[in-house]
């Protein structure tokens, strides 16, 4: 009888998923994790539900999309729908279940969870840290978006390094029983630093140029205007710390790396290896200076709802070159619910991506688009002008913070369809943008209202409202009268005959 198989999600927060050399980026960041790519199934049209941390996680937990699970800011989580999430159906299933990293979801991970070891963006807390651990988590804080020198602290203090360190242990104490593990880095988010040799990997000299001027941001809207605005409010010196927070996001991107590297080793010479299925995406993008701009805000942009994403091990056949299907982060539950042999919950909007993983037929009709969204609803609160900051950010103790998901780039409604090479946006207004995305990857030259795209315009705009549809929250219950019908694996066409 074959063992049942582990599972590892390896998440990332905010990495963009063009900065690979598995993508053609010239510098290589992330060479470990391309091996792993190379060696089974990776996509290159994956996208994020909603680029926000929690909107994007409770997407990978429940399958579900925002306007269905209602979590749609990143001060909702108590508004979280859903019928049973994926660490329900894994302990339902038999599985020790654990985080070790970031949670920011939905979930009360140290009483829902086997073992949680929770750390976030600027350390972790409690009395389980060593006093070197301590004296870092206390060096993040001080940080104003980015350090301008290496971490002054070894690598073990780094939290990547904590969380691997926390995983080994807890997976060694399991005895052979199966294991759903959410492997969770908080990193390369800001605030970008690095230790060396990190910190000097990527010289702030040496990047490939950016593309996207503070013009070209200005000119896509008062959305972004405003984030403009707002990060020179707060951090009048932005424009010099740019090319050196890209270089600390390089960085931490291989520090990462390494650490993934570890940890695969930890798991092949424990024997583990062979039965374990290996994830790796990340929660949404970045802008990594283009536009002047970090972090991210400002609508669906490429840049932050296109994710790296990549299955490894148990059960993936491999795959030459970047598998073409259009994927999505809310089809991550419903795959790991069938690789672990249990139901798929109702309610969820995911598709099972496994017979593309195991290299068998799957209709290519059903993966010829990825969907996404934006806001939180209401109005644009960018209408009233002149743009008031206050509110929005602060500066104490000469440390500058400033919330990019304010009010003001969250509000109102996007919706994004990507299909092919192209991708269309469409407001709650009935603003509608039409991109070429193999030819404006940055999103600089809006296509839309062309005579020569009018029926590429009505075919997308068909595509979006069906997706938009396919997202609705299905109030109504089972009955025998009205039974809601579903096909297998979540599919939304009829299964084709044999």
């Amino acid at each position: 009888m074959i063992d049942r198989k582990n599972i590892v999600v390896i998440m990332t927060d905010q990495q963009r998923a063009d900065l690979r050399a598995l993508e053609g980026y010239p510098l290589d960041a992330t060479p470990f994790l391309d091996r792993l790519a190379r060696e089974g199934t990776w996509f290159d049209k994956a996208y994020t539900t909603m680029p926000i941390c929690c909107a994007a996680r409770v997407s990978l937990l429940t399958g579900r999309y925002p306007s269905a699970h209602g979590v749609q800011t990143n001060g909702q989580l108590k508004l979280a729908r859903y019928e049973k999430d994926l660490f329900d159906v894994a302990r339902e299933g038999g599985y020790a279940t654990a985080l070790s990293g970031k949670n920011h979801s939905h979930i009360d991970a140290r009483a829902k969870l086997d073992y949680c070891y929770e750390i976030g963006h600027w350390g972790g807390g409690g009395e389980g840290r060593s006093a070197e651990e301590k004296a870092f988590d206390d060096w993040l804080k001080t940080l104003s978006q980015t350090s301008t020198g290496p971490a002054p602290f070894p690598l073990e203090c780094q939290l990547p390094y904590r969380v691997v360190s926390a995983a080994q242990d807890w997976v060694g104490t399991l005895e052979g029983k199966p294991f759903l593990l959410w492997l969770s880095f908080a990193e390369p988010h800001n605030p970008y630093q690095a230790p060396e040799p990190y910190y000097s990997m990527f010289p702030a000299g040496s990047l490939p140029p950016l593309r996207a001027t503070e013009k070209d941001r200005d000119a896509k809207g008062d959305k972004w205007a405003f984030y403009g605005g707002q990060t020179a409010h707060y951090l009048p010196d932005f424009r010099e710390r740019i090319p050196q927070a890209r270089a600390n996001y390089l960085g931490m991107l291989r520090l990462i790396d390494d650490q993934i590297r570890r940890f695969v080793t930890f798991l092949e010479q424990s024997g583990l290896l062979e039965n374990t299925l290996l994830v790796f995406l990340s929660d949404h993008g970045d802008f990594h200076g283009e536009y002047q701009l970090l972090k991210k805000g400002p609508e669906a942009p490429e840049l932050l709802t296109r994710i790296p994403m990549q299955f490894s091990g148990a059960g993936v056949r491999p795959h030459s070159g970047p598998h073409p299907a259009h994927v999505s982060l809310a089809d991550i539950m419903p795959t790991l619910c069938e690789a672990m042999e249990l139901p798929i919950p109702r309610g969820v909007q995911g598709r099972s991506l496994w017979p593309l993983l195991a290299g068998e037929a799957y209709p290519e009709r059903e993966f010829a688009s990825a969907y996404a969204e934006h806001g939180y609803g209401g109005e644009y609160h960018t209408d009233r002008k002149p743009f008031d900051y206050g509110g929005v950010g602060s500066v104490r103790d000469g440390v500058s913070s400033f919330n990019e998901l304010s009010r003001y780039t969250q509000s109102g409604r996007l919706r994004t369809i990507r299909k092919g090479k192209w991708k269309l946006n469409l407001d709650m207004r009935g603003k509608r943008e039409l991109y070429d995305i193999e030819a404006d990857p940055l999103e600089l030259a809006d296509l839309s209202g062309r005579d020569e795209y009018r029926e590429l315009e009505r075919d997308l705009l068909a595509e979006l409202g069906a997706w938009m549809m396919r997202t609705q929250d299905e109030s109504q219950p089972d009955s025998a009268e009205y039974p809601v019908l579903k096909y297998p694996r979540n599919y939304g066409f009829p299964p084709q005959k044999e």
